[in-house]
């Protein structure tokens, strides 16, 4: 896919207003490529927000939003989180596998002080080395997701659907507040700032392995903390 499939289609007078912010889109997609495996493509992530750009400017009212982007960019990136969510490699995974990796990962990083391979995970898990990489790949996409989505891979969205958000905010906060000032930088950074694992690394001088891991036990935790 690219974006120039909808650029051929541009025949509104509100596809002016969509055009300028085209390189926003681009720069949107870019950025959340670089926190996603290799096998997701740049492209399509890009004609997904572009198409999600047009159909908002068309409907677009000035007179309810001051600002065009201020509206769209948060729809506009909702719609590359849902071509995310749809891939088949996604509804492939067994979450249960997901889970486990997670747990063999950290397990393996006490030991050795840095990240599996493949093959070792496979070995350990006595889990074929295909589906093992396939795992790992939706494990890395679920990252880039809002943590209600990471919460609910395995058996804990039951117990989830229970609480209250403002109840879940609670519970965040106070593990959050159980990690030293370090590593609630680095769950800044990624949520909030939305770096890349590299440039965390860069900014902290930590592995990225090691903030990866960090990453993972938070959400580990805030399950565990809603009765997982």
């Amino acid at each position: 896919m690219g974006s120039n499939i909808y650029l051929n289609d541009l025949k509104h007078k509100e596809d002016e207003l969509a055009i300028q912010y085209l390189p926003a889109v681009k720069a949107m997609a870019f950025r959340l490529k670089e926190r996603l495996p290799s096998s997701i493509d740049f492209l399509d992530l890009s004609a997904i927000g572009t198409e999600e750009l047009i159909k908002l400017a068309r409907k677009y009212d000035e007179k309810l939003n001051d600002s065009f982007w201020g509206y769209a960019k948060k729809r506009v990136y909702g719609a590359m989180l849902d071509y995310l969510r749809s891939l088949d490699i996604l509804s492939r995974a067994s979450r249960k596998l997901i889970k486990a990796i997670d747990y063999a990962v950290e397990e393996f990083m006490v030991l050795n002080n840095e990240e599996p391979s493949d093959e070792e995970l496979s070995i350990i898990l006595q889990e074929p080395i295909d589906k093992v990489h396939e795992a790992r790949i939706a494990s890395s996409i679920f990252s880039v997701m809002p943590l209600q989505d990471q919460l609910h891979v395995g058996d804990e969205g039951a117990a989830l659907a229970q609480i209250e958000k403002e109840e879940l905010i609670e519970i965040i906060k106070n593990i959050l507040g159980s990690y030293n000032e370090r590593e609630q930088l680095i769950i800044q950074l990624y949520y909030f700032e939305e770096l890349n694992l590299k440039e965390i690394s860069e900014v902290l001088n930590i592995t990225e392995s090691r903030i990866s891991q960090i990453h993972k036990s938070v959400i580990s935790r805030i399950k565990e903390s809603v009765g997982a």
